[in-house]
């Protein structure tokens, strides 16, 4: 009897937490079924690399934007409350091709398509699929897009955070504050960067093309759609965004804080997909994009147009400014600028953009 008595309760407990815990992910906007978040990819004419994650509880789109911090807070905090699906089988497709991949231990994918025809310029819709799981998606078909970019003379790879994005990334504490109390409608662009970005996407780009942007940081992939809506929400030129494995919620204090030999091979990623654009790099002196970035123009020299390094942190000017000094040497002219201004002045004085 005893027995029967600890069963019923065991359920009873049972019962209410699986109840406390649906209601939660309900406020939280959490969704538990399996779902694929798919990124925008990049290529060529002939190749694309196609990439996503794949989860088993995910956060559904914010759809209200307010002030409140506490809101914004749980806003953010949901970011991390997301469960990936680990070694999951993804089938991708577009046009008219499919291939399948495995999930990592972050439940990301990547895969690479030889093209059978080749893609005209533009973004193309690419479709995914969980093919085995442990909990089956029911052959739900997910939707994202792929950019094969025109041909033109320059593209542009930017980091993020404190490069057009105040972040504070110098400073943990300022950089969570500004994360958990305010959102994507609330943060601030820095001045003139957006006018600087869109001289620079239509820089001798020609008649109906813009020349290419592509978004590369040590951010995680739990904030994509918050960075996404952020440049969509400031006119900040359309463009791919490359950012960092995902983040669990007991690591959010290390937010923005990844291996950056990634970034740098990301970089290298996209420079060989397209080995007949010069390229113009956008940083910071935050963390470690001058390093990143000259060693970027040592092993590349001939793709690398010019490189514009924003000067957020004082104390790192003594360091970024003997780093700068690899860069110029290889004969690519470079600008370490506190002003978006200052960049767009320098851009007109190279020739890179009409005055």
């Amino acid at each position: 009897m005893e027995a029967v008595q600890s069963l019923s309760l065991y359920k009873q407990n049972k019962g209410l937490k699986d109840r406390l815990k649906q209601r939660l992910f309900k406020l939280l906007r959490l969704s538990e079924q399996p779902a694929i978040k798919l990124y925008r990819g990049f290529g060529n004419k002939n190749q694309l690399i196609i990439h996503g994650s794949a989860f088993q509880r995910s956060a559904l789109p914010r759809k209200k934007y307010r002030t409140n911090a506490l809101v914004n807070t749980l806003g953010l905090l949901r970011l991390f409350l997301v469960q990936p699906c680990i070694k999951a089988t993804v089938r991708v497709s577009v046009n008219g091709q499919s291939a399948e991949t495995t999930t990592d231990k972050n439940g990301y994918f990547r895969v690479e398509i030889s093209l059978n025809n080749p893609l005209t310029a533009g973004w193309h819709p690419v479709r995914a699929e969980l093919v085995s799981n442990r909990k089956q998606a029911n052959g739900k078909v997910f939707e994202g897009t792929v950019l094969v970019p025109d041909t033109t003379p320059f593209a542009c790879i930017s980091d993020i955070d404190d490069t057009f994005l105040v972040s504070h990334s110098a400073t943990i504490t300022k950089r969570l504050k500004v994360l958990l109390t305010k959102n994507a409608h609330t943060r601030k662009p820095f001045e003139g960067v957006v006018a600087h970005y869109k001289l620079l996407a239509e820089a001798n780009s020609g008649p109906g093309a813009t020349n290419p942007f592509f978004y590369v940081s040590s951010s995680e992939w739990n904030l994509y759609d918050y960075i996404l809506e952020f440049s969509r929400k400031n006119g900040l030129p359309d463009g791919v965004y490359l950012l960092s494995p995902l983040k669990q919620l007991n690591e959010v204090l290390k937010t923005g804080q990844n291996k950056h030999m990634t970034k740098f091979m990301r970089i290298v990623r996209i420079l060989e997909t397209y080995p007949d654009q010069q390229f113009i790099l956008l940083g910071d002196d935050t963390q470690e994009d001058p390093t990143i970035y000259a060693s970027v123009v040592e092993h590349f020299p001939k793709q690398i147009r010019c490189v514009y390094i924003r000067q957020v942190h004082g104390k790192n000017e003594p360091k970024t400014r003997e780093i700068l000094g690899r860069i110029e040497a290889q004969n690519v002219p470079c600008c370490y600028f506190a002003h978006s201004a200052d960049a767009r002045q320098h851009s007109i004085a190279i020739g890179l953009v009409a005055s």
